[in-house]
């Protein structure tokens, strides 16, 4: 039996101004529900969590919401008084009635696996340390509607993996939006897809989005072309003896235009939904084969140990993901890199003339009275030098899904998720040989990300990524260098999931491992896995696997390209369209171990 629905929005209406957000919205959610929330970058996503707490009004249609039900919001921007303690801000979270001693232990139980320290004030905390405050404020009263803006946004892994564990036992309803797919993929139960000012329902999990999805597009796509089909047979029978027919015929003549006026604006729609970023590839220059190198580098703050005795040498083409709690050395690590900050003892050195490109979280070199144009033509002009190529601004600010005529506004009027877009728009036009991304994924859509994997996978430079994204980690690099704390970083050839693997049986096998087993002396600690003959079996027969798996891509690709198939076998259509999704899979997985075993034989 179906929960009870405990909160119902009903064929809702929403304006910005003169221009229509939402017409005819209608949601449901019910008690226990674990949603994520999906959709392009100003589908709507945060006005649909305010039109649920009741901080939006609706200009029509009706919100219904169950008598005593409380919510919980987590906002994307964390608003904050930078004179309260951590403990203050918390304890505010709590209900009116529940603010005295009586219930300090619950404010205790909610920091202590954030790790917040109680007295600490807030203006001075670090991004991640906010970002635990505010979901300890949002989650201590445990409401029966918990929704969460980006909520990994600045986290560390272990914070994020803390969260997971926590919001599967959560016994409230849980609507989440977020850009972290593995993080979706392990908290949600269905989802709801903000797609052109509708909500449509899966009743799965965001693990199965991509297919559910593609399966709705291709559904539409095909209903699209008969609609066009018919529209053709209405419009031939319209220029056929209209004057002889006029006057019993205009009302036939009418729908025609109506059917073809709609039939442009959903074929325009769905072309906006299918349309993907698409930009050259990234062309890094040359430089010499050693990027950087890190001598016996020793930094510290106080009695905080960042790097001991610390060898580092970076080659051309490295690319290397840097994990590690919050505070735990990866900023401090950058700023040695970048020439930001001097080493206290040893010696940092960068290739002679080297270009370097850097994605700073705090989005600090965006100048909030800028517009768009200028940030990316900050010496005039109207043209972007894109790989060496001009490109009109406004043509390359369509490409990152901005609208054209928004490119004099200021960069202050953008949201969260906008201002990164901008910022790789910059970065990205040229990212020379050496590319570094500070957390590059906070506030970003599922498009952007797609094709900043896409173009990151391309790239030919060095590139360093630091990242809680445990997928876009996966799909980016192939060293990884923990930041364990206390100047122990740990190196591993491979991804993040191959980092973990190795990771989980060797704690399990030394629970005390000495220091000084552990202590990186130089890069070299990045060990490649040895090659056993099961590898190599596996890697000599991958081609003629892949090869296989193309083929039968290639042989469904055209069974379901036939637009009578769904017609005349449609058991066999639903077969095919699930085994073409799952073949595609296979395909990228093998491709994937593939590349990881080729670059475990060359090292």
């Amino acid at each position: 039996m179906a929960a009870p629905a405990i909160l119902s929005v009903h064929e809702a209406m929403v304006t910005f101004g003169k221009k229509p957000l939402f017409e005819e919205l209608s949601f449901h959610i019910h008690a226990g529900d674990k949603t994520c929330l999906v959709g392009k970058n100003g589908a709507g996503k945060t006005t649909l969590m305010r039109i649920i707490t009741g901080e939006r009004e609706l200009d029509g249609g009706t919100r219904w919401i169950e008598p005593g039900t409380s919510i919980g919001y987590l906002e994307q921007d964390v608003t904050f008084n930078p004179t309260d303690t951590v403990f203050a801000h918390v304890f505010a979270g709590l209900v009116a009635d529940k603010r005295n001693d009586d219930y300090r232990y619950m404010v205790d139980i909610m920091m202590e696996p954030l790790e917040l320290n109680p007295d600490a004030l807030m203006g001075t905390l670090s991004g991640g340390q906010l970002r635990r405050a505010a979901l300890a404020r949002a989650l201590i009263e445990e409401p029966d509607i918990l929704l969460l803006d980006e909520p990994t946004n600045h986290l560390d892994i272990g914070a994020i993996e803390w969260l997971e564990s926590y919001l599967a036992a959560y016994r409230g309803a849980l609507l989440c939006i977020s850009h972290d797919k593995t993080f979706l993929a392990n908290i949600s139960q269905k989802i709801f897809w903000l797609d052109r000012g509708r909500v449509r329902v899966g009743p799965q999990g965001f693990a199965h989005f991509d297919d559910w999805s593609a399966m709705l597009l291709e559904q539409e796509e095909r209903e699209l072309q008969k609609r066009q089909k018919l529209v053709s047979q209405e419009v031939e029978w319209a220029s056929r003896g209209v004057r002889a027919r006029r006057k019993r015929n205009m009302r036939r003549l009418e729908e025609v235009q109506i059917a073809r006026e709609k039939l442009r604006r959903d074929q325009s729609a769905f072309n906006r939904i299918m349309r993907k970023i698409e930009l050259p590839p990234l062309e890094p220059s040359m430089a010499s084969k050693v990027v950087a190198e890190f001598i016996k580098v020793n930094h510290a703050y106080d009695d905080l140990t960042i790097l001991d005795q610390f060898s580092l040498r970076i080659i051309r083409g490295d690319r290397i993901g840097i994990l590690g709690k919050n505070g735990s050395g990866k900023s401090t690590f950058l700023k040695l890199l970048v020439g930001e900050l001097p080493a206290q003892t040893g010696k940092v050195k960068r290739a002679h003339d080297l270009n370097i490109s850097y994605f700073d979280q705090n989005r600090s070199t965006l100048k909030e009275q800028d517009t768009l144009w200028e940030t990316l033509c900050p010496g005039g002009g109207e043209y972007v030098d894109v790989a060496g190529k001009p490109r009109h601004v406004c043509g390359y600010l369509k490409q990152f899904m901005f609208d054209p005529k928004d490119a004099r506004n200021k960069v202050a009027t953008l949201s969260g998720g906008q201002k990164n877009r901008l910022m790789l728009a910059k970065i990205l036009a040229n990212p020379g040989e050496f590319l570094i991304l500070d957390e590059p994924t906070n506030d970003l859509d599922m498009d952007t990300l797609e094709m900043l994997e896409e173009m990151l996978s391309l790239y030919k430079g060095t590139l360093i990524v630091v990242s809680h994204d445990r997928d876009f980690l996966d799909q980016t690099i192939t060293k990884v260098m923990a930041f364990e704390g206390g100047g122990e970083i740990e190196g591993y050839i491979g991804g993040y999931s191959d980092y973990m693997a190795y990771k989980r049986p060797t704690a399990k096998a030394a629970k005390s491992p000495s220091k000084s087993a552990k202590k990186p002396d130089a890069i070299a600690s990045i060990s490649p896995v040895k090659m056993t003959f099961k590898l190599q079996h596996e890697l000599q027969h991958l081609p003629e696997q892949i090869a296989t798996l193309e083929a039968e891509i290639s042989g469904l690709s055209e069974q379901l390209y036939d637009p009578d198939f769904y017609v005349r076998a449609p058991a066999e259509f639903d077969i095919a369209t699930k085994r073409l999704a799952e073949a595609e899979k296979e395909l990228a997985a093998s491709e994937a171990r593939w590349l990881e075993l080729s670059e475990m034989q060359q090292a």
